[in-house]
């Protein structure tokens, strides 16, 4: 027995706020990863926390099961407390190795009905982009054809209790959200565009220190728009996908320069969702 699961987890959310009475977020998985190692080679279980071990509870309990008989090792690419779905990843990929090594590929619905149950999760498993009820579950659209935006990922310190914010927030004044869902089926500076609103929308809700500065400097550096954590700590940059790594490296580090109070944590892109599996951690399928 030897498997490997993994889920992206995000850069906040390209889109999330309140409208016709319920909540709601538009995915911004990126090519950063929770990932799940099932092995009878391992003794124990390693690197879960309290999510992700009710997420095995659970997955135990849909699959039929009441113990689990091999290993399980988490381990993660993404800093709790961000905004950056670190949570939902763990959630969701302990979950699909849990089915997997029972023989059963819990489907992402699946998943996301167990994960609400443990918080409000971001819907990163699912393969694509997608708006959802992150309290209910409800999936509400997909985007499969959105652009590969270069995300620059910084951070404005401290963390962000997930659940204590939404706890705090809800229910959110409204906004005019039917003007903005019409651009995310835009190009890439229409759908900039509609993530830079939602980012000025929250930020009354969620300040974020030096937001107007690094959104100034952002657009001098060439980026369409940024991306914020509605309930974490980070801001992206969103450069256009047609650039090369090397050219947005370049205008990533006047970025830093420009805004030195924050934390430049990588360069990534924006992917489609979903749930990756690997027999030998080299090669990942979606699946």
């Amino acid at each position: 027995m030897e498997s490997f699961v993994r889920v992206p987890g995000s850069c906040g959310e390209l889109v999330q706020g309140w409208h016709r009475g319920e909540p709601f977020l538009v995915t911004c998985p990126i090519e950063l990863y929770t990932t799940v190692h099932v092995s009878d080679r391992i003794e124990g279980l390693h690197g879960l926390g309290r999510k992700s071990l009710r997420a095995l509870e659970l997955a135990l309990e849909l699959v039929g099961e009441e113990s689990f008989p091999w290993g399980m090792e988490l381990t993660s690419e993404l800093p709790h407390g961000k905004g950056m779905a670190s949570s939902s990843a763990d959630i969701a990929a302990v979950a699909a190795a849990t089915g997997l090594a029972f023989g059963r590929a819990l489907t992402p619905h699946e998943i996301l009905s167990l994960a609400v149950r443990i918080e409000p999760t971001d819907g990163v498993f699912f393969p694509s982009i997608v708006c959802m009820n992150q309290v209910t579950g409800t999936l509400l659209e997909a985007y499969p054809a959105m652009p590969r935006f270069w995300i620059a990922v910084f951070d404005t310190g401290g963390t962000v209790d997930t659940l204590a914010q939404h706890a705090r927030r809800l229910p959110l004044p409204e906004h005019p959200w039917q003007d903005i869902f019409p651009l995310l089926h835009g190009d890439a500076a229409t759908v900039a565009r509609a993530a830079t609103q939602s980012a000025r929308w929250h930020d009354a809700v969620l300040p974020k220190p030096d937001f107007a500065a690094f959104l100034a400097a952002a657009r001098q550096s060439g980026a369409l728009g940024l991306c914020t954590a509605h309930s974490g700590t980070v801001l992206g940059a969103l450069f256009p996908p047609e650039l090369t790594k090397e050219a947005v490296e370049v205008e990533a580090s006047k970025l830093c320069a420009a805004v030195p109070a924050l934390a430049f944590l990588r360069l990534t892109r924006l992917r489609a969702g979903g749930i990756e599996v690997s027999m030998s951690e080299k090669r990942y399928l979606q699946r």
